[in-house]
């Protein structure tokens, strides 16, 4: 039963992290079509970029704790990226080099994107599977 648990808040991490990102890519299609300005374009995205590295961080070191190393191996490309974009200073939207950066912007936020739904369906399979588990027993 526990760890039907510990995919529990795997999943709702998860679904945080997809949230997250999804409103990253909603504010930029909102910039792309010039209905929000730079600037706040740039302080909405840059308040919540922390709030999704914590999290990523927070559920690698949760599957490795919790000793599920498949999905702990899985999310370590994600956290060596956002550990370097962290390191390079990268991480934060700039104001005046937006419109020359939107094109990358988008296609890193829809990597991510996808990543974080391979990594939501890998999750939910292991809930099922622990589930059905945890019932034959």
């Amino acid at each position: 039963m526990a760890d039907l648990f510990i995919w529990l808040i795997s999943f709702f991490l998860l679904i945080a992290l997809l949230v997250l990102v999804t409103y990253q890519l909603m504010c930029l299609a909102d910039l792309e079509f010039d209905y929000i300005n730079p600037y706040d374009f740039s302080s909405q995205i840059n308040t919540v970029v922390l709030p999704e590295y914590i999290i990523q961080g927070f559920l690698s070191c949760f599957y490795l704790i919790t000793g599920h190393w498949v999905m702990s191996l899985f999310c370590v490309p994600y956290l060596c990226y956002n550990v370097r974009m962290y390191i390079q200073r990268k991480h934060l939207v700039d104001v005046t080099e937006i419109f020359n950066q939107l094109s990358w912007e988008k296609k890193q936020r829809l990597v991510k994107l996808f990543y974080i739904v391979i990594t939501l369906f890998l999750s939910v399979i292991w809930m099922i599977y622990t589930s059905m588990d945890d019932h034959d027993d």
